[in-house]
């Protein structure tokens, strides 16, 4: 189920989570500005909303994660709501083997220009545990090209799979438990959300990149 939480529960939140670009695992000056750049900033990563928003909202998901999917249409109404949030998608394989298939489904859709069709289609299979066959015939009942997108996965495993990795060691180095997973501007968020949590955070987010001018660029 998901988690609703007060304003002043969201408050305490974002507190504790100024120091999410001082994780221990992260150790050298390079290493941190590398990470912080692959995050926002990875070219493979598919993105959606407002690209040049003034807020970032990363997304770390699983197509096997009932509570990713709880908070899914929450997310995408903050950001058709806001106008302002670029949204970037980190397909996190982590539950199940087919959730590996899945994440390897939805990126090469994005060499047609289809990720966010194969995402929500997934996104909209209920349940855990999902065939690999079933999330095939949800992307079927799009407009998804299903020869060309096997085509894609063929040629493109090598960038798919270093992509995974990629979201993988991201997820680590910045401390996340379990799917769901976000970053809202600088904040990191473990847990679902509701509409309304999303507003209270993505305003804590900016509050505090107004704050830091000189950095906003780095969480926007």
């Amino acid at each position: 189920m998901t988690i609703e939480l007060s304003r002043q529960s969201f408050l305490r939140l974002a507190t504790a989570s100024t120091a999410l670009f001082f994780i221990p695992r992260v150790r050298a000056d390079d290493s941190l500005e590398e990470l912080k750049h692959m995050l926002f900033n990875d070219p493979e990563s598919p993105t959606a909303g407002n690209s040049n928003g003034n807020l970032t909202i990363i997304d770390f998901f699983d197509y096997n994660c009932p509570f990713c999917k709880a908070t899914a249409p929450h997310l995408e109404r903050i950001v058709r709501s806001d106008g302002n949030i670029r949204v970037v998608y980190k397909d996190w394989p982590i539950l199940e083997e087919t959730s590996i298939s899945g994440a390897r489904l939805a990126l090469a859709a994005k060499y047609q220009g289809k990720y966010l069709a194969a995402h929500e289609a997934m996104m909209n299979i209920p349940g855990t545990g999902v065939a690999v066959e079933k999330m095939l015939a949800a992307i079927r009942k799009t407009d998804v090209d299903i020869d060309r997108l096997n085509q894609d996965m063929k040629i493109n495993a090598s960038a798919i799979d270093a992509l995974i990795k990629r979201n993988l060691e991201q997820a680590d180095a910045i401390g996340l438990q379990g799917t769901p997973g976000f970053l809202v501007g600088k904040f990191r968020v473990n847990q679902a959300l509701t509409y309304e949590g999303f507003q209270h955070v993505v305003a804590d987010a900016r509050e505090a990149a107004a704050k830091e001018p000189n950095r906003r660029e780095e969480h926007r």
